[in-house]
Order: structure tokens, then sequence, then C-alpha cells
């Protein structure tokens, strides 16, 4: 019978197993579960439940558990010599190309971040998100994933850049060789990273547009939450994103110049 993407995870036992896996893996990365759904791009209640045995992994979520955690868990899964945990040890300093930043040094960066920058779509409107920021062990640097989006399939994840060379802060996609850049300023003391994105946008049919936006990014306290999606002028948080995503320009920590 063929298996699809939808359906549990052979036997209780199987799932069991895998639960404690990826229990290890969690502890091991230091990382928080919601982090772990946020890079997985799954529901955290989705995530808990298959943890604490109330229901099985489908393949699905299995996949994307292993892909942002960039090993391998099921029992004969290919590539997989050998448990998660026998892997090769890699090393704690992220390659020279992405600022050969320690492991150790960059431990308060990691944390989920409210994303706000223009909408594109409803003009005088505010987009919100969540960006996830985490060490990645297999590949021996910082990762971030968006989630929260309402437009989900826009999704971004990648990798981050700190080269000491400029003190700035990069969040990189590449896929098959497109780019999507955001340059981010050190946290202020209030947490908070401003800085510019430049991405594509949806243009006329399925024409992409360069685009380019002020950014803006708050680190949020374990527990709380906060309204994402399109924010508009009668919203009552309204003024308190317009006020932050502001100071990006406002403060002097991007400029976006154009002909006068």
């Amino acid at each position: 019978m063929t298996t699809t993407a939808t359906d549990p995870v052979d036997a209780a036992a199987d799932s069991a197993e895998l639960a404690r896996l990826v229990r290890e893996e969690i502890a091991r990365r230091r990382i928080s579960r919601q982090a772990l759904a946020d890079m997985a791009r799954i529901s955290l209640s989705t995530l808990e439940k298959a943890l604490a045995g109330k229901r099985s992994f489908t393949l699905a979520t299995l996949l994307r558990i292993e892909d942002a955690l960039g090993v391998s868990l099921r029992p004969g899964a290919e590539g997989q010599a050998a448990p998660a945990m026998a892997g090769p040890i890699v090393p704690d300093v992220a390659p020279d190309t992405m600022g050969a930043y320690a492991r150790s040094a960059v431990t308060w960066l990691e944390g989920r971040y409210l994303t706000l920058r223009p909408s594109f779509g409803t003009p005088g409107g505010l987009f919100a998100y969540l960006t996830t920021v985490c060490w990645m062990p297999e590949k021996g640097c910082l990762g971030f994933a968006e989630s929260g989006r309402s437009d989900s399939r826009f999704e971004q994840a990648g990798h981050v850049s700190m080269p000491n060379l400029s003190g700035h802060i990069y969040l990189v996609t590449n896929e098959q060789g497109q780019y999507r850049l955001a340059i981010l300023s050190r946290p202020t003391i209030e947490g908070q990273m401003f800085g510019i994105l430049t991405t594509l946008e949806v243009g006329s049919g399925s024409q992409l547009v360069p685009a380019a936006a002020p950014i803006a990014l708050r680190k949020l306290v374990d527990g709380e939450s906060v309204e994402l999606g399109l924010v508009t002028a009668d919203m009552g948080h309204f003024s308190i994103y317009s006020e932050m995503l502001g100071r990006a320009t406002g403060g002097d920590f991007a400029r976006l110049h154009l002909p006068s």
C-alpha cells in the first residue's frame, strides 16, 4: 500500500521512539519546542501532541522536523547509517562566508521576533509575522525561519550572517540561486533590530518585481503572544506597530534613497 504525506508513521512504538529522538534533539540544541515548530513550519499544538503521544507523527510533519533539525529520524531513511545522535561532530563556528562567529557568542540572538514591514498590497497598512532564529548544528551557523504569515506559501527560511566588518546582521534566503536579503542593525537595549528588506513582489500576472522596504524586529519573551497578519489604521495596535517600524528610517538605522 502506498504511503502518503498525511498517513501516520507506522506503529505506536515507532512514534514513541520518534518522539524520544525529537525531544533529545531539542535538548541537545537548547531550543524551545516553539522554536522547532516555527523552524519546521508546523503548529506548536501539532508538535506538542506528537511528543506527548496523543497523536502519531504524519510523514509530512516528520519530514518538516527532519529538515529543520538537519537529521534523519526515521529508521532506514536514506542516508541514515546510524542513529541521529551518533552523527559527526560539527564545528561550533560559522563559516568565514557568514562571519566566522562562534556558537557561544551568538546565543543572545536566538529567539522569536515580532517582524514588521509595510504591506505590499494595502496602501498605508503594515504586515506582521514571526521570525525565529536558532543555531543549526549540522550547518554550523544560525538559521532563521518565518511563521505566522497570512500568506504562508511565501514564508522564508535561511541562514544568518554576522560579519565583524559592518557590525550588521544579515538574514539570507537562497533558493536555487534566488536571493532574498534583510540587513539589520544590532539589537537595541529594548531588543529591537531595524533595517532594510530586499525581496521580490508579485506584480501583474506571474511577474515578480524587485522591491525594498524598511523592516523592524522585536524579540519576544517566552510565552508572549502578538497580533499578526495585515495591520490597518483602524486596529488598536496599529499605532504601536507603526511607531516601531518608523524607527527604521526615522532613527537612521536605514536609508531609502529616491531621486528628487
